[in-house]
């Protein structure tokens, strides 16, 4: 869906409640921390006022008060009035609580001013008139905090909605990446706060300019500077060079833009030659070793997606090999069936067949599927294998396979190998002969063990000397699929065969 539209990610609530959150709670703990400093702000006033002044009276008790009031508020309104207000979930009961918010934080604040600006009410006819000022000017910086907030809250609504929608709005415009988004919402926020908190005109002119300076630099020299530089023989010196360039030919409209913004032409000029000495040593370099690791790290891709690659054609090829294996040993089956003469006991046997056919045409090309679906196929396996050997009572076939619970998920095929080989070399319908075969599962762990006898082959055997590519290939997938999470034990003798597969899915 490639329309923008806005009131989808309006209502959608911020996925950063845990960042905003412990964020939050981190100014909150750093402003309490505070509170135990010996100095105290507001002491010097009491002095010259000739007052006594008490420190926890006068500023301990009512910060704390102040810090954990305001802290509160920003929570409740952060992560329950306002969101619910965006979906318009009991907007008047929402509005109501906004704005008791808004008084209780007003209250609040005046009356901890009370205690901390104590040292003021001797400068007021009436302790009244106090009381008034007090509140009123508490009551307006509440106003302020509101304002504050409300401007934070649209700051983070838009940019999750510009964010959201980085890939519609690069298909259009080149250059307005996510990742430009991020930085400029970034730079807004961090410009706004430092007026807020009145951080001095020079100091804010001189990171706004700097910072969005550095900020446009950046993506012009990934996508154009570094680009057309690469082609010269001295590429970094060919790049300084028009880092060098733009910076000057952008001195004087910088220096005209902070003229108008700081009165001063003495500040104008110290703020536009810091600036460009800052991008050209600071800002320039570190573009260029970010886009060459960059470039190493696409390298890296490549390879590693050429490799991917090669693994994959690999696993077709083993799957390609173990499908037709099987189909032979089915056929077989179901042959020797139908010579008993029992036209039901066929029957089965092909509708078990039709299953585990359907099994591999829609599931074993997949790159996982539900343990419990790789089971379902073993048991029909072992079901299509029992019609052949039911009638003969020399031959053993036990089967201990507990039901999964939970939804655990494993390569396909990779286990009936083993059952297919316990039955291709360890039944015989002329000698005695067993089987057992055990799974069990823990957590995300599963057991599995196939024990079986071992038949001598006939002379006439045609695979009387062939090794069978079932464990084999098996051995291959385990360690293409599961390096280190697997542990394969095999034990070979003349008379028994017995495998463990322990499988960290």
């Amino acid at each position: 869906m490639n329309d923008i539209t806005l009131n989808h990610h309006v209502v959608k609530p911020i996925q950063t409640a845990k960042i905003e959150f412990w964020a939050a709670t981190a100014i909150f703990v750093s402003s309490l921390f505070s509170l135990f400093i010996e100095y105290s702000p507001n002491e010097y006033e009491f002095m010259q006022a000739g007052v006594v002044y008490n420190y926890y009276e006068h500023f301990f008790w009512p910060q704390l008060v102040r810090y954990t009031c305001i802290y509160l508020a920003f929570l409740l309104l952060n992560f329950k009035v306002v969101p619910r207000l965006m979906r318009k979930e009991a907007l008047w009961w929402n509005v109501l609580l906004l704005v008791l918010t808004f008084v209780a934080v007003g209250l609040l604040t005046g009356i901890t001013d009370t205690y901390y600006k104590g040292h003021q009410l001797f400068m007021y006819y009436s302790a009244e008139a106090f009381w008034e000022d007090i509140f009123q000017g508490s009551f307006q910086n509440t106003l302020w905090l509101l304002l504050v907030f409300s401007f934070y809250t649209f700051i983070k609504y838009v940019a999750h909605y510009l964010l959201d929608n980085a890939a519609a709005i690069q298909s259009r415009y080149r250059l307005v990446t996510q990742e430009l988004i991020t930085v400029a919402i970034v730079w807004l926020v961090s410009v706004f706060m430092m007026v807020v908190f009145n951080i001095g005109d020079n100091e804010t002119a001189l990171w706004a300019i700097i910072s969005l300076n550095a900020i446009v630099l950046y993506f012009v020299s990934l996508h154009y500077l570094i680009p057309a530089a690469r082609k010269s023989k001295r590429k970094f010196l060919a790049y300084q060079a028009r880092v060098l360039l733009i910076q000057a030919l952008a001195y004087v409209p910088v220096f005209l833009l902070l003229m108008v913004a700081l009165h001063s032409e003495e500040s104008a000029l110290e703020i536009s030659f810091v600036n460009s000495l800052f991008q050209f040593l600071v800002t320039g370099p570190i573009t260029w070793l970010i886009f060459k690791r960059q470039l190493a790290g696409k390298e890296e891709m490549f390879v590693l997606k050429k490799e991917l690659g090669s693994s994959t054609a690999n696993l077709d090829f083993l799957r390609s090999q173990i499908n037709p294996h099987f189909l032979f040993n089915a056929l077989n089956t179901l042959y020797g069936t139908a010579l008993q003469e029992n036209s039901e006991r066929t029957a089965q046997g092909i509708q078990m067949l039709g299953d585990m056919m359907r099994f591999m045409l829609h599931e074993n090309h997949q790159q996982k599927i539900l343990l419990s679906r790789e089971i379902e196929y073993m048991r029909n396996y072992i079901d299509l294998q029992l019609l052949r050997t039911s009638a003969s009572p020399n031959i053993s076939i036990e089967t201990k396979i507990d039901d999964v619970v939970g939804d655990l998920y494993i390569a396909p095929m990779l286990l009936i190998p083993f059952i297919e080989n316990a039955f291709k070399h360890g039944i015989s319908l002329k000698h005695r002969s067993w089987i057992r075969i055990s799974l069990h599962s823990e957590q995300n762990k599963i057991f599995f063990d196939v024990y079986n006898s071992k038949q001598k082959k006939s002379e006439q055997d045609p695979e009387k000397d062939a090794s069978g590519i079932g464990l084999i290939n098996v051995r291959q997938r385990l360690n293409l699929l599961y390096p280190e999470r697997h542990e394969l034990i095999i034990r070979d003798t003349p008379e028994e065969f017995f495998v463990h597969l322990t499988l960290q899915l």
